[in-house]
């Protein structure tokens, strides 16, 4: 694979020097707009002016290799040849008509098609939304309220999903703990929190509280940790046996671990999985899709009055969003697409994990090959509690380096792109090298308190 677009020179080390007017002014100006001088996603105000293939660039012209990917919607790239085609298009045709519209049907139906569990998509806004709305139909489908999810695993901002996402202390399973202040505390009583991967608590609790239960939600690869042997399986099992909803968060991993996401990655398939992402080709765009029987809910000539779930968005299933979607699956659904893509992220993260390695650094490499990350911690990782154990420190030092080498990615992941060509693999091992000596330097006057 090679990028398609793009200066294909080097990325420059952004340092505090590199900063121009323009870009002082606009972050001047973010200071006094924005809460923090951001909008709420990155906690650095890094100004990013435009992007191409694998590659963006600030709005002082610093160049970067994007691993961010806008949290993880241009798994094509920036800018590519066929999804903006697909936008300009439909952009002399109306931006949004609050009505169906025929590039929408044909994202549903595409959808329908690749994803197992489809029968049928409604689409909504954002990853958020999704998760909301899917949680809400499996209450209203059981009757129940009570929704068991795992412990760090991320289903938007809602205030069901903020519960026990990054709690900073243990609190005794199963009871949740709220993320943000705001929350009602009559939240609580309606999530129940296990541990990813812990099959036999998994399976003792669901069937001792299956009568209590509308749904279990759950990220089939939950941020960076795979689900060991029989987690999925024992899930879809017991959920039913007992009609328990199963839900799928399939924000981050749908069309990005095979053109049917993880569930047909893992084969395994639930009731309902939520999409984003990946299906927005870079636009606000979100889908629940699932079971008929469950879907039918949104349809009130099926299910009548009282069972009725209302559902309304001003902007989802717009037809601009849903033809970059349409045009994104296209891309991803040409032969070898996933077969490059993976060949690419696992050379990427040999070479990083052969570094870490030789560097004598305690560290690992965690992940996939659409996404990955450096655990600073040499145990097994097999739940949220095992990766807040890694050095904190050693993180955000490295993290820093590598921005200063070029290397755009957030926090806790990089997300690999089908726009990565040899040029990028090439100098992020370069980035790799020169930020791993640089933080071994950097150990030997470590903060005593650190």
């Amino acid at each position: 694979m090679t990028a398609y677009a793009g200066d294909m020179t080097s990325p420059g080390r952004r340092t505090a020097n590199a900063r121009t007017q323009s870009e002082l002014d606009l972050a001047a100006l973010a200071d006094r707009c924005l809460p923090a001088g951001t909008f709420g996603n990155i906690p650095e105000p890094v100004i990013i002016s435009r992007g191409a293939g694998a590659r963006v660039w600030d709005e002082s012209g610093n160049e970067y290799i994007d691993y961010l990917l806008g949290s993880g919607p241009m798994l094509v790239g920036h800018c590519h040849p066929e999804v903006t085609a697909a936008i300009s298009d439909q952009l002399t045709r109306g931006t949004t008509f609050f009505a169906n519209n025929p590039q929408g049907i044909r994202l549903a139906a595409a959808i329908v098609d690749a994803v197992p569990c489809a029968e049928k998509v409604r689409f909504v806004c954002s990853g958020t939304e999704a998760d909301f709305y899917a949680m809400r139909l499996a209450r209203a489908y059981r009757k129940k309220d009570k929704i068991l999810k795992f412990e760090g695993g991320y289903h938007g901002m809602s205030d069901y999903s903020l519960m026990s996402l990054m709690p900073t202390h243990d609190v005794p399973f199963p009871e949740p703990i709220p993320d943000s202040p705001g929350i009602p505390d009559s939240i609580q009583a309606d999530i129940a929190v296990l541990p990813f991967n812990d099959v036999e608590l998994m399976r003792s609790f669901i069937r001792a509280n299956h009568e209590e239960l509308a749904a279990v939600i759950v990220e089939p690869f939950q941020r960076l940790i795979a689900p060991q042997a029989g987690f999925l399986e024992t899930l879809r099992e017991i959920t039913a046996e007992t009609g328990v909803v199963l839900i799928f968060d399939e924000v981050v991993t749908g069309f990005r671990f095979s053109y049917g996401g993880a569930q047909e990655y893992f084969d395994v398939t639930p009731d309902l999985c939520t999409l984003g992402k990946a299906c927005g080709g870079g636009f606000p765009l979100a889908a629940i899709a699932g079971r008929a029987d469950i879907m039918d809910l949104f349809d009130r000539s099926k299910v009548g009055d009282d069972q009725f779930l209302v559902q309304l968005g001003t902007l989802s299933g717009n037809p601009v969003a849903a033809a970059a979607g349409l045009a994104t699956l296209n891309v991803l659904n040409q032969p070898d697409v996933y077969k490059n893509f993976f060949a690419t992220g696992r050379r990427l993260m040999d070479t990083l994990g052969e570094m870490l390695r030789r560097a004598d650094l305690p560290a690992q490499v965690l992940g996939a090959e659409p996404l990955f990350d450096v655990i600073f911690h040499r145990g097994e990782i097999q739940n949220y509690r095992d990766t807040i154990s890694g050095d904190a420190w050693l993180t955000k030092t490295f993290n820093r380096l590598l921005r200063e080498r070029g290397l755009f990615k957030g926090d806790t992941k990089y997300y690999v792109s089908t726009a990565l060509g040899e040029s990028e693999v090439s100098q992020t091992a370069d980035a790799w090298a020169s930020a791993i000596d640089a933080l071994k330097h950097a150990m030997k006057s470590r903060p005593a308190d650190s």
